[in-house]
């Protein structure tokens, strides 16, 4: 039994890959890549010649089964998504799972990351962290319940948009959380890279006709006075989703507490009341 290795890939610029990743690549038994044209592009660009799967959202189960059978006999695999850090917001999270489950050793590498890298360059504080949303829900009633339900949240949280749902998503940014502060950046680390800071409505009138890829960096909550009461709905909606999510009643109340400011007594006379998981 060998080892499952995550290998991080440029989010854009071809160079920002470590040599040990190069490395890794090289020595593979075989390489399992969301997207093997995209990853034959890269392999190429770097002189790295290795087999080459393919490991995506719709494999299914049998795929996922024929790369542990490898990893079981003896094969050193290494999983790539498109762009970034496999296994986050990425299919691979569920073959991870599965080879932790069976003993299989993985070994996650440093690398390219869109969280990240927006974070950095966005002037936004995160010194308590950050909350990563994934792509933002497609339908608009449930991104506003989202939304909503973060409205209160101090820290910051990333996301990421497509171009023709960025306007649609400023739009209901602005309507849920106000006009705070956002870093948009477009095309990170390619050609046309573009970072705009200022607020959600600036940002609005700024992108009326996105193209590329962006992330978002949505600065959280202004932290309330002292003696403000916490936003019973924001509260109630975070503390719901915990539970519906299985989470324990100390470390959902912990952490509405931490995005909200609620009393942990009052979240816990509150809890209490909630239905529980289905």
């Amino acid at each position: 039994m060998r080892t499952l290795y995550l290998v991080p890939t440029p989010i854009g610029n071809m160079e920002d890959i470590t040599l040990r990743a190069l490395r890794v690549l090289r020595e593979a038994d075989l390489i399992a890549a969301e997207d093997t044209r995209v990853t034959r592009v890269l392999l190429s660009r770097h002189g790295v010649s290795a087999p080459l799967t393919s490991f995506h959202a719709h494999s299914g189960r049998r795929a996922a089964e024929r790369i542990l059978a490898r990893l079981a006999d003896g094969a050193d695999v290494a999983l790539v998504s498109d762009a970034g850090t496999p296994a986050i917001n990425d299919p691979g999270r569920e073959l991870v799972a599965a080879a932790a489950e069976r003993g299989i050793r993985v070994v996650a590498l440093p690398g390219a990351s869109a969280v990240t890298t927006a974070l950095a360059v966005s002037g936004i504080a995160a010194e308590r962290g950050f909350v990563h949303l994934g792509f933002l829900p497609r339908r608009r009633a449930d991104r506003l319940r989202l939304l909503r339900e973060i409205a209160a949240a101090r820290r910051p949280h990333i996301a990421f948009e497509t171009p023709h749902r960025l306007t649609r998503a400023l739009a209901d940014i602005l309507d849920a959380l106000g006009d705070r502060r956002i870093a948009v950046c477009r095309e990170l680390t390619k050609m046309h890279e573009e970072i705009f800071r200022g607020s959600v409505s600036e940002a609005a009138a700024q992108f009326t006709a996105p193209r590329g890829e962006f992330t978002l960096v949505i600065e959280g909550a202004t932290a309330p006075p002292p003696d403000a009461p916490a936003a019973p709905d924001a509260a109630h909606h975070m503390l719901a989703r915990l539970k519906r999510e299985g989470a324990t009643a100390k470390d959902a109340i912990a952490a509405t507490s931490e995005a909200t400011g609620a009393p942990r007594r009052d979240l816990y006379a509150l809890w209490l009341t909630l239905e529980p998981p289905a």
